[in-house]
């Protein structure tokens, strides 16, 4: 009965975080644009910062409950998710074009903060200094990316793919206080249902003896990276590929930054070693492949059925080796 009581909290978590980080980027876009901002800094800003907000709930709250590898594992977790099978399964529904110079700009630096990242937990922990600059570069990269959208709407006959995208999803009809409400409720909402989530999943761990990394790596990777998978899915279907992928851009530089930064400047973290010595390798690997597939070297860059296959497999792969380091 416990177990069952237990999977219904996290099948609840996720349902929920769904939901209400959907009616979060609604409310925050629509406050935005009601202030008389560009859809494409919407997009590249709120959206982008908006799609890890519940992985950052989930990692303040498991960090609150005193599980911060759980955090960890879902930031990493999440990034492998997203490339991986989230990215795979887009491109197996429908092969994505890649042709932004917005989206050529952030590949370099995604790896430039991965690198970053990886240099701070180099030492096997996380301390509140490595939190303050983490969250320091994730401000900085709000700012960074707000100037760029401002340059690229004021040039004059740009038509960059990802900004006439933006342009046709951020919505324009909703009041201001309606914007307000949707914000507050999805707020909310996502703040109860990290509770569940994580109530359920560290219930289920201890159950079967499983590590709070393990857990953060699987379940709750998968169900924070859901809003991503639907995103993503819907967006490539609707021929929005820009949009597919900058998703996944953004919320892996937010993941880094923002969902590794939150358990660091609350408590710090003593890491599993297997962090180190498999975890953020595959998420490495993983976006060095991402790359290869899509950056487009001789133009137009591409992520095909067959490329997202191999991503799929590749997140089979990691999920059995997980599967068999924790028996």
């Amino acid at each position: 009965m416990e177990m069952l009581l237990n999977g219904v909290a996290i099948l609840t978590g996720f349902l929920l975080l769904i939901w209400s980080a959907d009616r979060f980027v609604i409310g925050a876009s629509g406050i935005a644009l009601n202030f008389g901002i560009s859809p494409l800094i919407i997009g590249l800003t709120i959206v982008g910062f908006a799609t890890s907000a519940p992985e950052m709930i989930v990692s303040g709250v498991a960090t609150y409950e005193g599980t911060p590898n759980l955090a960890v594992g879902n930031a990493l977790g999440s990034n492998i998710t997203n490339i991986a099978l989230v990215l795979g399964i887009t491109a197996l529904v429908t092969p994505l074009m890649v042709h932004s110079k917005i989206l050529k700009r952030e590949y370099p630096i995604m790896f430039m903060i991965m690198l970053i990242a990886w240099a701070l937990l180099w030492d096997g922990e996380l301390a509140r200094i490595d939190g303050i600059i983490l969250l320091s570069g994730m401000f900085a990269l709000l700012a960074f990316i707000t100037l760029i959208g401002i340059k690229e709407n004021k040039q004059a006959g740009s038509s960059d793919p990802l900004k006439e995208e933006f342009c046709e999803e951020i919505p324009r009809d909703m009041s201001t206080p309606m914007a307000f409400l949707w914000l507050l409720i999805g707020l909310l909402l996502l703040l109860i249902s990290s509770r569940l989530l994580i109530w359920g999943a560290v219930n289920i761990a201890h159950a079967f003896h499983i590590s709070d990394l393990i857990i953060g790596l699987t379940i709750v990777a998968v169900g924070t990276s859901l809003p991503e998978l639907a995103a993503s899915v819907t967006s490539a279907l609707k021929g929005e590929h820009e949009i597919a992928i900058g998703n996944i851009i953004g919320s892996n530089m937010f993941n880094l930054l923002g969902v590794l930064g939150i358990p660091s400047i609350m408590t710090g973290a003593i890491l599993d070693p297997s962090v180190l010595s498999r975890d953020y390798p595959v998420m490495i690997s993983l976006s060095v492949l991402l790359f290869i597939f899509t950056y487009g070297f001789k133009g137009e860059g591409r992520l095909n059925r067959f490329e997202g296959g191999i991503l799929l497999i590749c997140y089979i792969a990691y999920m059995v080796v997980l599967y068999q380091q924790s028996i």
